[in-house]
């Protein structure tokens, strides 16, 4: 057989819930019935998702997921921030809703991919089709900083994630890059404001902001710090 199409069928506790979320991301709605069954179809471009509506699921107990593979990871998720922005105001960085930022994962070949976590409580893993670059071992902290990103963006454990982020940040190495401290410190932030500690994420970042940087290291991480500001906009004022 060839030409086959699969679309994951996910559960919801409201159409209303997802259709709009959806909608900022640039999907369209397709299909849409309340009766007998609650059932919502949308898509965006190639990529179709439907929905079957369940008024007593809890989104914190789902198990959905799937996972799409794209050629364009970068830009489609900078178009789901772009979209992201202009509905909400900023990117969703915590809670139910939420999107991650594209990084590399151990668990994954080293393949750089992001999750929407949908109102819903399904996980949508976006995965780049192309071959990941080979990794040059950046140290200790690099290494942990992966694992952490297989804990919480992966399985979905942010106080794990967070537990082995801190030791390495605890003990600081020398040889450690620069670079990677930000990056390190950026997402350990991101785990706080999951976590509901957005003072602890105000201090990490104040932290990775203050770590010095060559022009060619601003520049490679400039999506870290723009992160960093979308981070910023989703905590509470001081």
């Amino acid at each position: 057989m060839a030409n086959e199409t699969t679309i994951p069928l996910l559960p919801c506790r409201s159409l209303d819930d997802v259709a709009p979320f959806y909608q900022a991301l640039g999907f369209e709605v397709t299909y849409r019935q309340e009766r007998p069954n609650p059932y919502l179809t949308l898509r965006r471009e190639d990529l179709h998702l439907h929905f079957f509506g369940m008024p007593e699921f809890d989104p914190a107990d789902s198990y959905g997921s799937c996972l799409v593979v794209v050629d364009d990871l970068v830009d489609i998720h900078r178009a789901f921030a772009d979209g992201m922005r202009a509905t909400y105001g900023r990117v969703l960085v915590s809670g139910v809703p939420r999107m991650t930022r594209p990084r590399p994962r151990r668990n994954q070949d080293g393949h750089f991919g992001f999750s929407i976590v949908d109102p819903g409580g399904n996980w949508i893993r976006f995965v780049g089709r192309a071959e990941p670059p080979r990794a040059d071992d950046k140290g200790g902290l690099a290494r942990t900083l992966g694992n952490a990103v297989v804990q919480a963006d992966s399985r979905g454990n942010p106080g794990q994630a967070a537990r082995i982020l801190d030791g390495a940040l605890a003990r600081p190495e020398a040889a450690d890059d620069p670079a990677v401290q930000v990056e390190a410190l950026v997402y350990r932030a991101e785990l706080a404001l999951q976590l509901g500690e957005p003072e602890s994420a105000r201090e990490l970042v104040r932290q990775a902001r203050s770590i010095p940087l060559d022009d060619g290291s601003r520049q490679a991480l400039a999506d870290t710090l723009r992160h960093a500001e979308d981070l910023t906009a989703s905590m509470p004022p001081a």
